[in-house]
């Protein structure tokens, strides 16, 4: 039977560089404040979307788009790396 390959199988796949630790918690407080940002000020554009009917035409529903795209990315995104950030190492595993 064929043997699966990982990414330990291959010497050098990802090389990696050694970062100082500061960079990465610096890069993470960069990315939360980021992702907080971008998180309430989409909201804060959805809301008044759907509170305003007079901002309920058809061109502002490709700002809504975006400002839904931009939401989503921020929730799921921002926490992630963040997190990742702070342990200095991707921690969610070989499925994550």
């Amino acid at each position: 039977t064929p043997q699966k390959m990982t990414v330990q199988d291959v010497p050098g796949a990802f090389p990696t560089v050694d970062v100082p630790d500061h960079a990465h918690y610096t890069i993470g407080v960069v990315i939360l404040i980021v992702g907080i940002t971008g998180t309430l000020g989409n909201f804060l554009v959805i809301y008044a979307f759907c509170r305003s009917r007079s901002l309920q035409t058809p061109a502002n529903i490709f700002i809504i788009n975006l400002a839904v795209s931009d939401f989503l990315m921020s929730v799921t995104q921002s926490p992630v790396f963040f997190t990742n950030s702070l342990h200095k190492r991707w921690i969610f595993g070989e499925k994550g």
